[in-house]
């Protein structure tokens, strides 16, 4: 089983950045895949990123984030990376990732991001 700890919410100004963290409890390596997701009050969970596992590292990111946030991971950290940069107010939500590992899905626990106008 994955576990999957997030970190590096916040507060921040629009215009802003924060850097999310999310460690793994195994080696990301062995994923096959992890991805960020967000979920603002009242509304769905909604894909902001993914990274494909093992060698490739192929990324995709949600149009509305494109150009601002970058996804990477950290194979020798067993970490993932969510960069995010000209934050905006609609950007504030509950921040999760996942991984997908021989087709069953973990969650990380949420971290909060807050964009403040």
């Amino acid at each position: 089983q994955v576990q999957l700890v997030e970190s590096g919410g916040g507060l921040v100004q629009a215009g802003g950045s924060l850097r999310l963290s999310c460690a793994a409890s195994e080696s990301i390596f062995s994923i096959d895949a992890m991805g960020w997701y967000r979920q603002a009050p009242g509304n769905q969970r909604e894909l902001v990123a993914t990274i494909a596992g093992g060698g490739s590292g192929s990324t995709n990111y949600a149009d509305s984030v494109k150009g601002r946030f970058t996804i990477s991971r950290d194979n020798a950290k067993n970490t993932m990376y969510l960069q995010m940069s000209s934050l905006k107010p609609e950007d504030t939500a509950v921040y999760y990732c996942n991984a997908v590992k021989h087709w069953v899905l973990y969650w990380g626990q949420g971290t909060q991001v807050t964009v403040s106008p």
